[in-house]
Formats: C-alpha cells, structure tokens, sequence
C-alpha cells in the first residue's frame, strides 16, 4: 500500500506533507535551492508507525511567496515553530543541517537525535570560497541560483531543464543568496550546546571541504558520529534514499525503541 500523505498549514504559513502515525516524529529538511519533494524517496523508507513532515523552506516552491528575511536564524525559527511541542528528530540535507542543528540547540531535551548531510560550515576560516554556495553568493541574487545549479548538475543538465522549471530556480535566487550570506556572519549553533545523539553524513564523492565539514560535527558534537556512504554525492536522499534512511534515520528510531 502506498504511503498516504496529507497537508497542513503553519501559522506562518508553511504548508507540511504529513505521512505515517505514531508518537515518534521526524521531521525533514531539505538544503539550498530545493524543496520538500526533494525529500519524499527518504519519506517512503520510514515505516508507517513513524510520522514523518516534510515542508518546503521559506522562500521556496510552495512557500516561495512567504517574506523574508531570508537568514538561517529565521529558517531555524520556522522550524521550530513546525515541532512545536512535540518530542521530535531531525534530519538535515546540506543547509538543512544547520536548520535542524539550529532548532536542536534551542528546544533542548526536546529533540531526540539529529542527523546532517554534507552540511556546509560556511562561517569556518578553512570553508571553500569556491563552493557551489560561495560562487552563487558572489554572482549575486539574480544570476545566484543560476550558477548553483549549473555546479551542482552541470551545464548539459540545467540546459535540458523546462523552462518553468528554470524560472522557478532563478526566482529563488534572492532565498539563496540570504540564507547562504546569514551562514557566513557566524555560527547558527555551537557544539556543546547540543545535546542530543547527532550523525554526521558525508558521501565519498564530497567535495574536500564538505568531508572536513562532517568531521569536524562528528568530533566536536558532544554525542557526534559520522557516517560514510559509499559512492554517493551531494544529492544522496534522492540517490541513495535507502541507504540515508538506514544509516541517518534508522538508528535514531531503534535507539529510541530501545529505550
């Protein structure tokens, strides 16, 4: 049977594809430039006895028409504001990371573990300023989203995208360009203020400076572990979406079934 999946609004605004039952709940957050479909193959690996929210960040897709600002710090409120009350973990891709890091850091006990993918540490003296992330910055919102694709998929790939599909992208370019800048003032979360299990993800096709990055959480993190995916990229939830759940969100789940 297929997983059903229903629809709610936030307060703010925020629409959240809800899928699975249960008391435990995992909410997943998607990275730059992408949306909550982005998520959905690692959705359908959780079993049902789990809820899973998915959601599109501000400023993208279905929530492309919600006001800035476009900052790491608002992102993390946003997803606070999702968990609520609710005991919860979270699983971060690329940007993500530092969204549920951020929201980890401030709702305490209330999150159960954390889990990063190839989660940029932009604010580090060592991070790459020829990232995907630092070269989009530097071409400023109208070209940003543009020339991030263009080095995440390659020109050959973004050339063979619809045109809505591009229109769409350079529109979120001015969301790029504020959440990726907020990432380089400073830290959105320190090591020791986190206090939950957290499982740093890295795949053996990262970029130098993305491994150097899930290292340093998996040293620095008091509960910090790291994980290595096997010939898998920077796009890992859509193509290595069993081996993500498996290896970020699986043990969260069995630890607290153990419990």
């Amino acid at each position: 049977m297929a997983r059903v999946t229903t629809h709610s609004t936030t307060k703010s605004g925020i629409t959240l594809d809800n899928s699975g039952n249960g008391e435990i709940l995992v909410v997943l957050v998607h990275g730059t430039l992408d949306r909550s479909a982005g998520m959905a193959r690692i959705a359908r690996e959780i079993p049902d006895g789990v809820r899973v929210q998915r959601y599109d960040r501000r400023g993208y897709a279905r929530s492309t028409a919600l006001g800035g600002p476009f900052t790491v710090e608002q992102h993390i409120a946003d997803l606070v504001e999702i968990v609520g009350q609710q005991p919860a973990i979270l699983i971060g891709h690329s940007f993500g990371g530092n969204v549920a890091l951020g929201a980890a850091q401030q709702l305490g006990k209330q999150i159960l573990g954390v889990s990063t993918y190839e989660t940029p540490l932009s604010w580090m003296p060592w991070w790459s300023g020829q990232s995907a992330g630092s070269r989009a910055v530097a071409s400023g919102s109208e070209n940003a989203a543009e020339e991030f694709m263009i080095r995440l998929i390659g020109q050959r790939r973004w050339d063979a995208l619809p045109e809505k599909t591009k229109t769409d992208r350079r529109a979120e370019g001015a969301t790029l360009v504020g959440e990726l800048s907020s990432l380089r003032v400073g830290a959105p979360w320190t090591p020791e203020n986190i206090h939950c299990p957290v499982i740093a993800g890295i795949g053996t096709k990262a970029a130098e400076h993305h491994k150097r990055g899930a290292h340093w959480i998996a040293e620095h993190v008091p509960h910090g572990t790291l994980a290595v995916f096997e010939g898998a990229g920077h796009g890992a939830p859509v193509s290595h979406a069993p081996q993500f759940f498996q290896m970020l969100v699986a043990p969260h789940l069995q630890r607290m079934a153990s419990i």
